[in-house]
């Protein structure tokens, strides 16, 4: 049998553009069965390998290639009571570079002024500049000159490659023009001195300013870059900073206080008012609300008492809670979340990877554009001078950062937002998706409705006893998961506890339960069936009494649903369950409409009753009486017909139908099958999230698109216009550091996106 594949995500470091990432990436799918993805925004690589490689494998072939690779080191263990530890991921990093730009600046100012003011210029001012520049030039650029050489070793050339061979260029020529330039004129025998003084007639042959100022200009670029990228993924480390760092676990009848990673299932936990809830969990005593807007973005505590789950992350607002675990660790709620949208932000859309690729090889073609510059201006009678400019101005400025920058920073941010929202991005290619959707369709029961089925009435045939008919088949439906056999069973409890004191539900046998049509059971001697009316009376019954069949059409005019009981042979009896429709329900409706997509309603329930509901939220086009399998098969018909489908749904049987749709909507309070088929899940139970989710998603693709136009455009008209002279190679420097600015800060927008209401 073949190994079995395993996945892991690599920290990567010394990448400085979208060709660093795109050489480790081609490096590492080169491996036998290794299928990974890097990404140049977040540093990490998400590498899926066979048994038959080890992530030792994979680190060592991203060091050959000339770059570190490490596994993500544990956070460490808080103590007790504590916040998070350690400074902000990154920030060494950032602090190193803001050193490096400092000293820099200060030193590359007096440069670039005496260059550029004539009037400021004194006897042997070259030499001064000279001993400004060189620290700049030799050290303040040393990480573009480490990464060339690295790559050079490699074969391979990277932005960096372009930065170092301008600056690199620009100072060689300068100590030529310095040292050797009046050779030609005056013979080495004039001396030291002689030769100052040439220089500094000639001082228009120096690039020295050049040298000094690109260097700052592009390390200014990075230093903000930096520091917006660590902005961008933000939402993410708040996430990971959601969770509480230790609980008062309550152990022989004390109170113990533990880190959460200590905390086991089964557990109870004591949680005060203000203090967050360590993990998932239901409650077992006390009553109080519950903040969870830093999961679901939604601002209104929610009361919580006996019996009801709580997820971890989320903040107690007054009363004290006794919780019993039900979820720790990497199962939890909030770590689903996280490792979602860490997915979602390590993966790329389509529309990177075009950008990876032209990047791969824009660096090279680079330089043979630069080559040709040089060569053409020398060709045409232009001084040595002149022809160096233009073509180290054509190095500076075609630096392709800005490239690289436009997709990984826009997904970082708009996940992110997303996060903060309740909104979980599943990855970067649903962007895409969600620009063509024209259909929505939307499953009814928990979608729309609020998914809390309760019974609200019942009756007997002629001669049959009401409470006898909820007896059998409250004990009936008791055996089934199903909402509706839920809300039966409970409700018939409730009844018959309130009618007849003492009384409940008997035990059932031979229960068997038919998916979307109904069940069977034998009660007391009696061979019990509660379901539809058609499967009812085909199989099991004598078709349904008038009276029964009269209240159950009159129920389902007003949106409600019948489900007939029928034993020995004969419908007994009907009983009436209604949902309600959530408060919000039209509001998303008539957002959604605004957004241009067509909404369906798709349910089981029957065609009155559909429509019913159809009509309350502003829904003209149902499918109604459809079955568990049939939903997938309806959203492939909308599809033949030429739709584009989305699917929002939150239960088991919309698991299929949201994989075949091209865009999944699961709501966040549905079954995990449904979670797991969806593209987009919505972490609270109001619809009005899948508006926001599609116009967020949108914003977010719309922001990669004029990222990239910018990228490419500002590529292009910046290439000819250095090569025919118009740009120095310090504006050039200027341009390149504030074009890749632009498109990180352009990114940083998202983070304002706000979700629409009326």
């Amino acid at each position: 049998m073949p190994a079995a594949r395993q996945a892991v995500e690599l920290s990567i470091g010394g990448m400085t553009c979208a060709s660093c990432a795109a050489r480790i990436e081609k490096k590492l799918n080169k491996l036998d069965g290794v299928t990974a993805t890097v990404n140049f925004a977040t540093e990490k690589a998400s590498v899926a390998f066979p048994g038959s490689l080890s992530p030792a494998d994979l680190i060592e072939v991203v060091e050959r290639t000339g770059y570190t690779a490490a596994l993500p080191a544990p956070p460490p263990e808080p103590e007790p009571g504590a916040g998070a530890a350690g400074p902000p991921a990154g920030g060494g990093e950032t602090a190193a570079l803001r050193q490096r730009l400092g000293i820099s600046l200060l030193l590359a100012v007096p440069v670039v002024v005496l260059a550029m003011v004539p009037a400021w210029q004194f006897r042997d001012w070259q030499w001064l500049s000279l001993t400004l520049a060189a620290p700049v030039a030799v050290w303040g650029a040393w990480p573009f000159h480490r990464a060339a050489l690295v790559n050079a070793r490699h074969g391979a050339a990277t932005m960096d490659t372009l930065i170092s061979v301008g600056v690199t260029a620009s100072f060689a020529w300068s100590l030529y023009a310095l040292f050797f330039g009046a050779a030609g004129q005056a013979g080495m025998r004039m001396g030291f001195t002689l030769l100052a003084g040439h220089a500094g007639a000639g001082a228009s042959a120096i690039y020295l300013d050049a040298a000094a100022g690109v260097t700052v200009l592009i390390l200014l670029g990075r230093y903000f870059e930096a520091r917006a990228k660590r902005r961008s993924g933000a939402a993410l480390r708040a996430l990971a900073e959601l969770g509480a760092k230790d609980a008062a676990v309550l152990r022989e009848g004390r109170e113990v206080r533990v880190p959460v990673a200590q905390l086991a299932v089964g557990e109870e936990f004591v949680v005060r008012p203000g203090e967050k809830i360590a993990v998932d969990g239901v409650v077992t005593s006390g009553a109080s609300a519950v903040d969870a807007s830093m999961l679901t973005g939604e601002p209104v505590p929610v009361e919580v008492t006996t019996g009801d789950a709580v997820t971890g992350g989320c903040v107690n607002t007054y009363g004290r809670l006794v919780v019993r675990a039900v979820r720790v660790g990497a199962d939890t709620e909030l770590a689903r979340i996280t490792r979602l949208v860490e997915q979602a932000q390590a993966g790329k859309a389509p529309v990177q990877r075009l950008a990876d690729r032209i990047s791969a090889v824009f660096v090279p073609v680079v330089i043979v554009i630069a080559l040709a510059t040089l060569a053409a201006w020398l060709a045409t009678g232009h001084g040595p001078a002149a022809a160096f400019t233009a073509a180290v101005a054509v190095l500076i400025i075609a630096c392709p950062c800005a490239m690289g920058l436009a997709t990984p920073t826009a997904i970082l941010v708009g996940t992110g937002r997303g996060a903060q929202l309740g909104i979980l991005i599943k990855g970067p290619e649903v962007l895409e998706s969600t620009r063509k959707i024209d259909t929505i369709v939307l499953d009814k029961t928990g979608t729309i409705t609020a998914g809390k089925m309760s019974l609200a009435g019942a009756a007997a045939a002629p001669g049959e006893d009401v409470f006898e008919v909820l007896r059998l088949a409250g004990a009936a439906e008791d055996g089934s998961a199903h909402p509706i056999a839920a809300a039966i069973a409970a409700g018939a409890r409730h009844r018959l506890g309130a009618g007849l004191p003492g009384a409940g539900l008997p035990r059932a046998e031979d229960f068997a339960s038919y998916q979307g049509l109904g069940v069977t059971a034998v009660v007391d001697g009696h061979a019990v069936a509660v379901g539809r009316a058609g499967w009812l009376t085909g199989q099991w019954a004598q078709p349904v009494p008038r009276p029964l069949a009269e209240r159950a059409a009159q129920a389902e005019a007003a949106g409600q649903t019948a489900v007939f009981a029928a034993w020995d042979g004969a419908v007994r009896g009907v009983l009436i369950v209604a949902d309600t429709i959530k408060p919000t329900s039209a509001e998303a409706i008539a957002r959604l409409r605004a957004m241009g997509l067509r909404p369906v309603l798709l349910t089981g329930d029957n065609e009155r009753a559909a429509r019913a509901v159809a009509a309350q939220v502003g829904i003209e086009e149902v499918i109604a009486g459809v079955l568990p399998e049939g939903k997938a098969t309806a959203v492939k018909e909308l599809q033949a017909a030429g739709r584009v489908v989305a699917m929002a749904g939150d239960g088991v049987n919309d698991a299929a139908a949201l994989a075949q749709a091209d865009l999944g909507l699961a709501m966040g309070t549905g079954a995990d099958a449904a979670i797991e088929a969806s593209d987009l899940t919505l972490v609270r139970g109001d619809l009005r999230a899948a508006g926001d989710a599609i116009g967020l998603s949108r914003r977010t693709l719309a922001t990669i698109k004029d990222n990239l136009f910018w990228a490419f455009a500002y590529n292009a008209a910046a290439i000819p216009l250095a090569a025919l002279g118009f740009l120095s190679p310090l504006i050039a420097g200027a341009a390149m550091a504030f074009s890749s600015v632009f498109v990180v800060t352009n990114s940083l927008r998202l983070r304002r996106f706000q979700p629409a209401r009326t």
